[in-house]
Order: C-alpha cells, then structure tokens, then sequence
C-alpha cells in the first residue's frame, strides 16, 4: 500500500503562532500552516534557521499550542486538550528525539529508555527487557549499563532514540537529531529513522538541514514566511 492510501495519523489545520515582544509588537511565525501525516511516513520538513520549523513541531506534539487553528492525532484533537491530560497523551502516544539528547546524567543508558514508561508508573522490572532490546535494535546492546558521560555523542543520540519509542508512539517528532553529530554518526542516526518508519510503520516526522535526512525522507516540505510549501519532493 503506498503511503498516499494510509492512515491519517496527524492533522493541523489553520495553524497560527505569534509570540508578543512588547507591547505593541507582534512576530507571527506560521501563517495558517495546513498539513497531514499518514502512517509510516518519514517526513522531513525544510527552511533556514528562524523560519519557524521547531516552533510548528513542538506545536504539532503539544509542546505548545498554537494562537488560533487546531492539531489532531488519530481524531485526537490535542490543542484542546487541558494541560494535564495533554501532558499524559504525549507521553503515552508521541516520542520526542531533540538536537540536544537531554539524557539524565545520573541513569544508565537503561534507565535513561525506561524513562517514559515508568513515569507512567511502570515498575523497573516489567519494562527492563522492551528497553534492552530498544537498546539492541539502535546498536547498543553492550552498553546498557553505561551512564551518559561514559558514551560518544553519537551513542547518546541514540539512546535517546530508543527512548522516544519505549512507549510504542503513533507518532515519533525530531528537531534537527543530528544536528551535533558528525557525518558518520549523522548517517548512522538517518538510517536508523527510516528503518523504524519502514520497518515498523513508525510515523516520523522531523525538522533538518540535512541534506542525507532530506534525501531518504518520503516526502519533503518547506516553511517559506510562515507558510508551508507542498510539492517540493515527494516519493509516495
């Protein structure tokens, strides 16, 4: 089935954000951003620096809610969601990977996966082995017991992958991933998010001036003046 033919997992519609920087003056970063993503869809979303791409994802995952226009996940309208049942959905049903890991320094690289499932109230023991084998599918599986300072920039990255998928989201959002990695760790990090949205119908999609993420994405869109642009590249 071509992704064209899936699932709608997640809908924005009429997406406005303006952030006030004194009393009289008003930055309007997206313009009535329209967009859908379908089921097992790497997309990669495109435009310089200030253009508003972090700010339209931490919107499209609940990281914050837009001034006007609403966002749905699986029929799910999250921008209305009270802060704290929003707070338990994008635990529960999104996974986060940012430019910076933000590992806990004081956790194992174990722990650090578990994470999200325990502060949903999972004891250790139950999820102890979903983690190690998150571990295992990222190529880490000799190092679950190494805390952050004792791995490599690129092996942290990707322990902060596994985390983002330890409670099975629908939906998986990135900001810039490799953004701090070098060309070899980049492309590791890359190939794992298209083996995760090929492999296991993970839905991902993720901001990035890379042009090898950008390249191996299923569809490509750009933030031009607030505004998306459709049809820059698509292989659907």
């Amino acid at each position: 089935m071509g992704i064209r033919q899936r699932t709608i997992m997640l809908k924005g519609e009429a997406l406005h954000k303006s952030y006030e920087t004194g009393k009289t003056v008003s930055v309007h970063v997206l313009k009535g951003v329209d967009i859908e993503v379908r089921k097992g869809e790497l997309l990669a979303i495109i435009g310089p620096s200030g253009s508003g791409k972090s700010t339209l994802l931490h919107i499209l995952g609940g990281l914050d809610r837009p001034t006007s226009g609403s966002v749905s996940v699986n029929d799910t309208r999250i921008s209305t969601l009270p802060d704290e049942r929003l707070a338990e959905f994008r635990n529960t049903q999104l996974g986060f990977v940012f430019q910076f890991h933000h590992l806990l320094p004081e956790f194992t690289a174990l722990e650090n996966v578990a994470m999200p499932a325990l502060i949903q109230g999972s004891a250790f023991p139950t999820v102890r082995e979903r983690a190690k084998k998150l571990l295992a599918e990222v190529g880490l599986a000799e190092r679950v017991d190494h805390k952050p300072t004792e791995l490599s920039g690129g092996e942290q990255q990707r322990v902060a992958v596994a985390r983002a998928f330890m409670n099975s989201p629908q939906i998986i959002l990135a900001d810039e991933p490799s953004g701090n990695l070098d060309e070899q760790n980049g492309t590791r990090l890359h190939e794992l998010l298209v083996e995760f949205a090929e492999k296991r119908g993970q839905t991902i999609i993720v901001a990035t001036h890379n042009n090898d993420l950008i390249r191996r994405a299923h569809r490509v869109l750009q933030l031009v003046e607030g505004r998306l642009v459709t049809g820059i590249r698509a292989t659907m």
